[in-house]
C-alpha cells in the first residue's frame, strides 16, 4: 500500500510536469499557425482565440496519450536509476506487480482519451470547419479590414479601403489591382457599396472613381473615369454547404454512411485509447535502465517504438481509406502485435533467476549443448 500510494504521488507530478511541457508546445505552435492563417487572410481576425481553442482539443488526446506513456517511463527509469529496484526485486517481487497500480494510474487518462475522441474532438472539429466555411462566404471586401491590403480568393485581385461602414455593405475610398491574362487594371474610387442581383451575385458598385488599364509606358495604356462602375466579387453557385469532413463527423454518422474515409476514422478513433493503454504499459519494461550506464539507450529506443505503432496506425488507416483493408480485418493486427510485444518485453526483464526468462532458457541451451560437444576425458 505505501509503495503503490507514493508510486501515485510520483506517477500524479511526473504526468503534470509532462502534460504542461506538451501543452506549452502544442498551444504555441498552433498560435503561430493560426496567427500566421489570420495575417494571409485565410480566417478571420476576430476568431483566432477560438480556433486555437478548437485545434487544441483536437490534439488533446494525442497529448494525454504521450503524457501517460513519458510519465510511466520517467518514474520506472529513476528507480532503476536509483537502485530501487534492485531493493524491489530482492524482496521478492516482480515488474509485473507494477502493472495494478499503473492501470489504476492510467485509467482516468484511459477514460478522458475515450470521451475526447468519440465525442469532444469531432464537436471541435465541426465547429473549426464552420468557423472556417463562414468566413470563405463572405465577400472579398467584407473580409478587407480598414488601411490594410488584402488579397482576395482567387489571389488575382488585391483589395485597399481606407474606412468601412458597420454593416460591411459600404466603403469608402477604395483602391483595387486586378491582374488577368497578364494585364494590370487599377481602379479607384471615392465610395462603394455592395449591391446583389437578382441571381445571387454579389456587386461591388462604386462612384466617382477613375480606371487605369495597363501601364502608363505602354501604348495601349488606358484611363477612364466613371460616375458608376461594378465589380464582380462573389458569383453564386449551386453548390450547397460542402461535404463534412470525417473527423467532423459523431460515430452515429460515421456509421450512417460507411464509405472508406468514415471507416478509416472509426479505425483512428478506435486506436487512440487502446495506444493510450498499451503504451502505459509497455513503458514498464521499456523503462529498464543500467545505473553505470547511462538512460539515453532506453529514450532512443522507446521514441523509435512509439513512433513506429503511430506510423503503423497510421499506415493502416491509410490503407482502409483506399479501400484495401476492410475495418474488421485491420482494425486488431496492429495492437495485438503491440500486446504482443509489450508480453514479451515483460518476460525479458523479469528476475534473471525466472525459470521463463529467455537467459535462463538461453544458458540451458548451452549448457546442454556444451555438454554433448565437449569430448569425455
Amino acid at each position: 500500500m505505501i509503495f503503490q500510494r507514493a508510486l501515485r504521488q510520483e506517477l500524479a507530478s511526473a504526468s503534470g510536469a509532462v502534460f504542461t511541457t506538451l501543452f506549452t508546445i502544442t498551444i504555441t505552435f498552433m498560435l503561430i499557425k493560426i496567427l500566421g492563417q489570420a495575417a494571409g487572410g485565410k480566417v478571420a481576425s476576430a476568431d483566432v482565440i477560438a480556433l486555437i481553442g478548437f485545434a487544441i482539443l483536437t490534439y488533446l488526446p494525442i497529448l494525454f496519450i504521450l503524457t501517460g506513456f513519458i510519465s510511466v517511463l520517467l518514474v520506472v527509469t529513476r528507480s532503476y536509476r536509483d537502485s530501487e529496484m534492485v531493493v524491489w526485486f530482492a524482496s521478492g517481487l516482480s515488474l509485473s506487480q507494477w502493472i495494478k497500480p499503473i492501470l489504476r494510474f492510467g485509467t482516468p487518462i484511459f477514460l478522458l482519451t475515450i470521451v475526447l475522441s468519440f465525442i469532444v474532438t469531432p464537436w471541435a472539429n465541426q465547429q473549426s470547419q464552420e468557423f472556417r466555411e463562414r468566413y470563405d462566404k463572405r465577400s472579398d471586401i467584407a473580409k478587407v479590414s480598414p488601411g490594410k491590403f488584402q488579397e482576395s480568393a482567387s489571389s488575382d485581385r488585391i483589395f485597399f479601403v481606407e474606412e468601412v461602414a458597420g454593416d460591411l455593405s459600404k466603403v469608402q475610398n477604395i483602391f483595387i489591382n486586378t491582374i488577368k491574362d497578364g494585364r494590370s487594371s487599377v481602379v479607384v474610387a471615392k465610395e462603394g457599396k455592395i449591391d446583389i442581383d437578382e441571381k445571387g451575385d454579389r456587386f461591388l458598385v462604386m462612384s466617382k472613381g477613375s480606371r487605369y488599364d495597363g501601364l502608363p509606358t505602354e501604348p495601349d495604356f488606358q484611363m477612364m473615369q466613371f460616375e458608376k462602375y461594378g465589380l464582380l466579387v462573389t458569383a453564386q453557385t449551386k453548390a450547397g454547404a460542402g461535404n463534412k469532413s470525417a473527423k467532423a463527423l459523431q460515430i452515429p454518422a460515421l456509421l450512417a454512411d460507411p464509405n472508406s474515409f468514415n471507416l478509416g476514422e472509426i479505425f483512428w478513433r478506435i486506436s487512440l485509447p487502446i495506444m493510450c493503454a498499451v503504451l502505459m504499459l509497455l513503458a514498464v519494461p521499456l523503462g529498464y535502465v543500467n545505473p553505470r550506464v547511462g538512460r539515453s539507450a532506453n529514450l532512443i529506443i522507446s521514441l523509435l517504438l512509439v513512433m513506429v505503432y503511430l506510423n503503423l496506425v497510421n499506415i493502416v488507416q491509410a490503407n482502409i481509406v483506399q479501400n484495401r483493408f476492410s475495418l474488421g480485418q485491420a482494425w486488431w493486427p496492429p495492437h495485438l502485435s503491440a500486446i504482443v510485444l509489450v508480453a514479451l518485453l515483460f518476460v525479458w526483464r523479469l528476475k534473471v533467476n525466472s525459470r521463463l526468462h529467455p537467459l535462463v532458457i538461453w544458458s540451458k541451451i548451452k549448457y546442454r549443448l556444451l555438454k554433448k560437444v565437449r569430448p569425455a576425458k
